[in-house]
């Protein structure tokens, strides 16, 4: 059997049609590797040489598994002789061999993002700029963005709408900056990753017979993933296939999602515009999911206006509704995701790495891996670092270290100059050696200098006086206050929250490191909430349950056995069997900085879609009706991407609590979790979503307003079954006492204690 009787019919269109320019719309799970594999065997086969085709890829992933496939079918000679690769790749080989058209060494140094952040951070050094306002995370975007656009640093400055941006955001040396580093570079010969494209599209500018050689090699153009094409990007392909209009765009306009990196859907929505000459083919059989996740996943992007337009369908089985989970709080909606994916993969054949939550912020997986770490289940983070690894928490962490055990020498040494205090490398060195010497600790040393004597000046002395100090009343205050008040305390005092609120407004990482501060906080406040009233509320309690989250080694779990966390925009390309897409909350999916424009929200939609079409059997929504943002419990309302999907689709579950797991983290995974007719799905009514929030439950109530009695038996998701003793209060101040046989007596407000009536006596 040929190889081509494995194909649809579209997609046997699709690789036969070599010739021209050919646009090629592949619908989520529609075989897109496929087919452009097959259509360069077929264009082989057909006599076309391989030393005439270019095919381009966005990983070396891709690349990789195209040229092994193809090799499977004809040959692995002609296979090797194709030019295949990233953008990047490719033509880092053009550049090397001409080189020395544009002034560089054949063996030109390529940076990598460190270099270049190591070489724009002596930079502004050297200019004497503030580095706090020019930090080289921020600046490097900038000048990657102006080359990715094909702007020069003397275009730069010439252009009167980016000199007015930079004075705006009070960063008039960009452009200094940017010429400055474009110099060194050269100076260096050296390219980073955005001048591999920059250069390369000086080349074909500057050089008509470089331009004219090149389009006579590759006469033959394949381009995957057409819709993350840049400007950059786009304008070498366009010149290269300028002369045989060979070339053939293959993507989903429904699945551009990375405009933030420069990508420009409009390259794919004008394709027929640069070549109105050329042939469509729409994929739109989907081999990767069930019948409902198609359909609901076509009901969201129908919105879009700005799209191609066509009909994936699918001949799988119908499956299950997309179920629709409602929870509290965030912490609430870790533990009932992570009781869902225990729940079915006990139920089911099913592994662990079946199953995969998305969300849209890298912060929002410090409640999942909580959850999930307190009933060992083994999980991974994927395409960043777990929450509590990141530096900036690592960084609070160790001031909550040192605040609770003065003794703890690798925090001391960690927040001893940060923020920066002026107490330099050779300072601490001296420390370390005068500890050594009198064997005592480090902190001991600082805090008693007559006692210990140290080589160290009189300034460093001062700052080193001040800086004991501040801890020291952090200490004092341990017992005094509980622990959402201190830790805010210890954040503000210390300086880092000023430090990251002066990078909030300055590019993507320095915000999210601001919010994932805010998420800490966050989740130290709901501590505080869903302690008893007689429970110790403070840091150093909570810093006994963060010991048990944060070993370094608790994420990495079985390679070959683990649940994926990742963002939507990492899990493009791949597929479970089993997707969570968590938090979908109006405000943070869709995310609040892109309801500025229909583009924005549009693109949202888009990465809904996304992730979304990443399920091949079950897809679960879930969204918490209030968070904790800075301490304050902030009321939420479900995405409307919700809304949008056809309710036929959708499966409304009860509202849904957390099963009783202890924040200390020692339930065991054997714990089955309390259902109580909770799991109970409740299929909406097609009238409306709203429908959802009034969902009555006769035999199960939860929340504030449950009519409580004394008397009553309740469950808690902490201290388990206990019965209502007393009641006090009024409205947002009532308060239940309840004995739990194993906890005692427990005084909560019922606002926050997220109650449930069992029975009634």
């Amino acid at each position: 059997m040929s190889y081509l009787d494995e194909l649809n019919s579209s997609q046997r269109e699709a690789v036969e049609a070599i010739h021209g320019p050919t646009m090629v719309i592949a619908g989520a799970g529609s075989g897109k590797t496929r087919v452009l594999t097959y259509r360069i065997a077929f264009m082989l086969e057909q006599g076309i040489d391989p030393f005439n085709i270019m095919s381009l890829t966005f990983t070396n992933k891709a690349a990789k598994e195209m040229s092994e496939r193809i090799g499977k079918i004809v040959g692995t000679t002609d296979g090797k002789n194709i030019t295949m690769g990233t953008f990047h790749s490719v033509f880092s080989r053009i550049l090397r061999y001409n080189a020395d058209r544009i002034g560089y060494p054949s063996n030109f140094t390529i940076y990598d993002t460190q270099d270049s952040k190591s070489l724009l951070k002596d930079i502004v050094k050297e200019l004497n700029l503030d580095d706090k306002v020019y930090k080289p995370g921020l600046v490097l975007g900038r000048i990657s963005s102006a080359k990715n656009n094909l702007i020069s640093p003397d275009a730069y400055v010439a252009n009167e709408e980016i000199m007015n941006e930079d004075k705006q955001a009070r960063r008039p040396e960009i452009a200094r900056i940017y010429k400055t580093y474009a110099t060194r570079c050269f100076k260096a010969g050296a390219m980073d990753f955005d001048d591999l494209l920059y250069q390369t599209n000086v080349l074909l500018r500057d050089f008509p017979d470089v331009l004219h050689y090149y389009q006579q090699k590759f006469k033959y153009i394949l381009v995957d993933e057409y819709q993350d094409t840049n400007y950059a990007q786009y304008l070498i392909v366009k010149k290269l296939a300028a002369i045989y209009e060979n070339i053939c765009v293959v993507g989903d306009d429904a699945q551009s999602i990375y405009s933030f990196r420069g990508a420009n859907i409009q390259n794919i929505l004008n394709f027929r515009k640069d070549y109105p000459d050329f042939i469509l083919f729409k994929l739109e059989q989907n081999y990767r999911s069930t019948k409902h996740i198609v359909e609901a996943a076509n009901s969201v992007i129908a919105k879009n206006q700005d799209q191609i337009k066509k009909s994936v369908w699918t001949d799988n089985s119908e499956g299950s509704k997309l179920a629709v989970v409602r929870t509290l709080t965030d912490n609430e909606e870790g533990k009932v995701i992570t009781n869902k994916i225990f729940d079915l993969k006990q139920g089911t054949a099913s592994s662990y790495n079946d199953f995969a939550i998305l969300y849209r912020t890298n912060k929002q997986s410090r409640s999942f891996e909580e959850a999930l770490r307190k009933i060992n289940i083994p999980y991974k983070i994927y395409g960043g670092l777990s929450f509590y690894q990141r530096k900036e928490i690592k960084d609070l962490l160790a001031y909550f270290r040192l605040t609770t055990n003065q003794r703890d020498e690798e925090a001391l040494k960690r927040v001893i100059n940060y923020p920066r205090r002026g107490i330099g490398k050779t300072s601490i060195e001296n420390i370390i050696i005068a500890s050594n010497q009198y064997g005592v600790s480090m902190w001991d040393v600082i805090a008693n200098f007559n006692q210990y004597p140290v080589a160290l000046n009189t300034g460093t002395k001062t700052k080193l006086y001040e800086f004991v100090t501040m801890i020291q009343s952090f200490t004092a205050q341990l017992s005094k206050i509980n622990a959402y008040d201190l830790a805010q305390t210890i954040a503000k005092s210390s300086g880092i929250l000023k430090e990251l609120y002066s990078e909030k407004e300055k590019g993507p990482e320095e915000v999210e490191r601001y919010q994932n501060i805010e998420e800490l906080l966050g989740g130290i406040k709901e501590f505080t909430i869903n302690q008893g009233e007689d429970d110790d509320k403070s840091l150093a309690e909570f810093m006994i349950d963060v010991a048990l989250l944060t070993d370094a080694d608790a994420d990495k779990g079985d390679e070959k056995n683990h649940v994926t966390l990742m963002t939507i925009h990492s899990s493009k390309g791949l597929e479970f069997p089993h997707v969570y897409l968590v938090g979908l909350e109006e405000n943070l999916f869709p995310s609040q900085m892109a309801l500025n424009s229909r583009s924005e929200l549009e693109e949202e939609r888009r990465l809904f879609y996304v992730a979304v079409t990443r399920a091949k059997d079950t897809c679960t929504l879930s969204y918490a009706t209030s968070r904790f943002i800075w301490g304050n419990l902030v009321s939420s309302e479900p995405s409307r991407f919700i809304e949008e999907i056809d309710p036929k689709h959708l499966n409304f579950e009860a509202q849904q609590r957390g099963m009783g797991k202890s924040l200390s983290g020692r339930a065991s995974q054997f714990d089955q979790p309390f259902t109580g007719g909770l799991n109970k799905s409740v299929s909406s009514p097609a009238s409306s979503f709203k429908s959802l929030s009034q969902l009555d439950n006769s035999k199960v109530k939860t929340g504030a307003t449950l009519d409580l009695k004394v008397g009553y038996n309740v469950l808690h998701d902490r201290f388990g079954k206990g019965k209502v003793t007393k009641l006090e209060g009024q409205d947002a101040d009532k308060k239940a006492t309840i004995f739990f046989p194993h906890h005692g007596s427990k005084t909560v407000l019922l606002r926050f204690a997220n109650l449930t009536i069992v029975d009634v006596d």
